[in-house]
């Protein structure tokens, strides 16, 4: 029942999808806690979408992280009982410094508690605004990380904003590095990679069956689409990984990867290909030249999200922590003035 295509490395599970020790974690002030909820012919002009899996639909379950406005995914094959994680999210305090697993840890329940099975641990891309928790739950698991190849050059980036002369800039820190059009298994259920740029350099879409969890590209409809202004980031190059996936069938289900509830209403995480097109308020009869120009005036106004650069040293490590120092204790290395022209706030 290996979910593993030939080119993945093989799977380590353990007897259980929950071990039965956990690393200890303090936890701060109360915070609001994250939620499970279960979510509810291709274009010949791509070649990947051309041949992408038919009617296969996934069990999906989200958990929505308030703080953060982070929306995570288990993904299970029903037929097998196999799943996969997406953008797993480790919490992080920033006021007090305190890391805990309360996100990573409903995920395990839910696993456990439904007898699925982890087959693997996928990020979209290295995230800006919260750590990852894929580290965490390979180590809980045993299961592989996953993630674009094109994290090596979003390494590189950001070695040397941080001055890190030892960080690796080739993709060490997972266990499979995904092109575009790889091909892997989730239990039965075939998965593919859709290279997404924009919102960064590295960012990829996983289209699972009827399926697609596509990050930071297009958000729910009334929350328009994804910044662009990252470095590495490039809106151009995002209306073009927009339109990509927008060539999926109309009725395709669409996952995004933040909801920041816009008006204040209920967190939502769940569109299709047809809805986007008819209503997502910065694409719907939009043209390219009109995207750019709205995104790069929009993005001039965003200050930095809160964690990005507490966030992005530890995500370039696969959602590792900095090791130790002589004193047992653990530091964050924060740049100064590297970004003087951001908006504050």
């Amino acid at each position: 029942m290996s979910s593993s295509s030939p080119r993945s490395p093989t799977r380590r599970r353990s007897k259980s999808s929950r071990p039965a020790s956990r690393p200890s974690s303090r936890t701060s002030a109360p915070s609001p806690s994250p939620r499970i909820e279960p979510a509810a012919p291709m274009t010949k002009t791509d070649p990947i979408l051309a041949e992408a899996a038919g009617d296969a639909s996934p069990a999906v379950h989200a958990v929505y992280d308030p703080p953060t406005g982070s929306v995570q995914y288990i993904v299970a094959d029903p037929a097998t009982g196999d799943c996969a994680i997406i953008d797993p999210v480790l919490d992080f305090d920033l006021k007090s410094g305190t890391v805990a697993t309360r996100n990573a840890d409903l995920i395990l329940d839910h696993v456990a508690r439904c007898g699925l099975r982890v087959a693997w641990i996928l990020d979209t891309h290295p995230h800006a605004d919260h750590f990852s928790a894929a580290a965490y739950l390979r180590e809980r698991t045993g299961a592989p990380m996953a993630i674009g190849e094109k994290v090596a050059g979003v390494q590189a980036l950001w070695r040397d904003l941080y001055h890190l002369p030892d960080q690796p800039t080739d993709g060490t820190g997972w266990d499979r590095l995904f092109a575009d059009g790889d091909r892997f298994r989730i239990g039965s259920l075939e998965a593919q990679v859709l290279f997404c740029p924009g919102h960064t350099m590295a960012s990829i879409t996983y289209l699972v069956g009827d399926a697609a969890f596509i990050h930071d590209t297009l958000f729910m409809p009334d929350g328009g689409t994804a910044r662009a202004d990252f470095p590495g980031g490039d809106a151009r190059q995002l209306w073009a990984s927009i339109q990509r996936i927008l060539a999926l069938p109309g009725d395709t289900r669409l996952f995004t990867g933040h909801d920041y509830r816009p008006d204040g209403r209920e967190p939502r995480w769940q569109s299709s290909v047809a809805g986007q097109k008819e209503r997502n308020i910065h694409i719907a009869a939009v043209s390219e030249a009109e995207f750019i120009a709205l995104r790069r005036d929009r993005d001039r106004t965003l200050p930095l999200p809160a964690l990005m650069l507490a966030a992005l040293q530890v995500n370039i490590r696969g959602g590792r922590l900095p090791e130790p120092e002589a004193n047992g204790k653990r530091y964050l290395k924060i740049p100064l003035d590297a970004f003087p022209d951001a908006p504050q706030g």
